[in-house]
């Protein structure tokens, strides 16, 4: 796997993808299917939180209305600062429920007051980053998970209780049953220390409809 500024480039003679076909090959088998992959990170850490906090149980399309609309309130940038000019009614008009709303204060409070700090969290490690995070009211493991991936860039994040990445196994294995917490482990355990690597094409297989 390699960064090149803000991307990271999965091209099918590097590290990552090497081991991964070597390792498995039904999982080489998708990875020939899908060709390169790349993956932008989310440079914006705020953002890309406030952002899973408001599209928790939500459509894409949904997320998608009402984060344009918070970005909008915000004057093109939804941060710590631009949320204190906000009341609880605008945010709410522009489709937050009031859980949402004392979430996204709970994470810009905690910005403010220094309680967690994007600049030192990149050197933790990834459960010291999860352990970090979900002291932020609405944030729970697979969301520090999703930060892990999307916005650090972390190679070996498996999360084990994904409804996707359960579908996407079960799909690959042809298994009779979606596979259990523990049965997930044991991918994760398989493809270490390129376990988000395998996520990313997994989840790639949905996005294109392979995944029935």
């Amino acid at each position: 796997m390699k960064m090149a500024s803000n991307q990271w480039i999965f091209h099918q003679d590097m590290d990552a993808v090497q081991y991964l076909m070597a390792s498995d090959a039904r999982l080489a088998a998708l990875i020939k299917e899908i060709g390169d992959y790349t993956l932008v990170l989310r440079e914006d850490y705020f953002a890309s939180l406030a952002r899973a906090i408001i599209g928790q149980q939500l459509s894409v399309k949904a997320v998608e209305t009402i984060w344009m609309r918070t970005v909008h309130l915000c004057g093109g940038q939804v941060g710590p600062e631009s949320l204190t000019e906000l009341t609880e009614e605008q945010l709410q008009g522009a489709g937050l429920s009031k859980a949402k709303v004392s979430y996204l204060w709970d994470l810009q409070q905690k910005i403010l007051a220094g309680e967690l700090c994007f600049k030192e969290i990149c050197h933790l490690s990834d459960e010291e980053v999860v352990t970090a995070l979900t002291r932020v009211k609405g944030i729970g493991r697979w969301t520090a998970e999703m930060f892990l991936i999307f916005s650090l860039g972390r190679s070996n994040v498996w999360a084990v209780d994904d409804v996707g990445l359960r579908r996407a196994v079960k799909w690959l294995y042809r298994l009779d049953e979606t596979p259990t917490g523990n049965e997930m482990k044991s991918y994760g355990t398989r493809w270490s220390p390129y376990s988000s690597v395998a996520s990313l094409y997994l989840w790639e297989a949905i996005n294109r409809g392979l995944v029935k």
